[in-house]
């Protein structure tokens, strides 16, 4: 990988940080920063992988219009995602056995739809394009959602056991 495809990352980490450091604490902060900052990184999303792919411009007409279909759907799941996000936030203090399964329940199935969409495109995208810049996408994909699923995983809290409960 060349120095040039670097940046795209670090531009994509340096978003990522100063949108989660410009954000005062409070649910109330994030629910207005995360709209903003969801379609940021989808436009910076088909940048990194434009320049990662280096398509020529045949391979680039077809695979384009396929990408849109794929974000499209995929981003139907990172909605849900966000929602849930949104959902746990608000009830994190007062979470209930009850509501933490649900989410539990709907985080996976979120997860599992995500999944179908992925395998679902492995062979639209293998009609526009070889089979190593598949890969080479589905790589490129799964940094970038490593990069954002580091980011949740330092901003958002674990669930805590009530004050009073015997430790195991």
């Amino acid at each position: 990988m060349s120095k040039t495809q670097f940046l795209p990352a670090a531009l994509l980490l340096g978003l990522i940080a100063s949108v989660g450091a410009a954000q005062p604490e409070g649910a109330a902060s994030t629910k207005t920063n995360l709209p903003i900052l969801i379609d940021t990184l989808r436009a910076n999303r088909k940048a990194l992988v434009a320049v990662n792919l280096q398509l020529t411009p045949e391979e680039s007409a077809k695979f384009w219009p396929v990408y849109d279909r794929y974000q499209k759907e995929i981003a139907a799941t990172g909605d849900r995602m966000l929602a849930l996000i949104e959902d746990y936030t608000a009830h994190f203090s007062d979470l209930q056995n009850d509501k933490a399964l649900q989410l539990v329940r709907d985080y996976l199935a979120a997860e599992a739809d995500r999944l179908k969409i992925r395998s679902a495109y492995v062979d639209e995208f293998a009609k526009v394009v070889p089979g190593r810049t598949v890969a080479r996408f589905y790589q490129i994909e799964n940094k970038m959602d490593a990069v954002l699923r580091y980011d949740l995983a330092a901003t958002i809290p674990v669930v805590e056991e009530p004050p009073g409960t015997p430790a195991k």
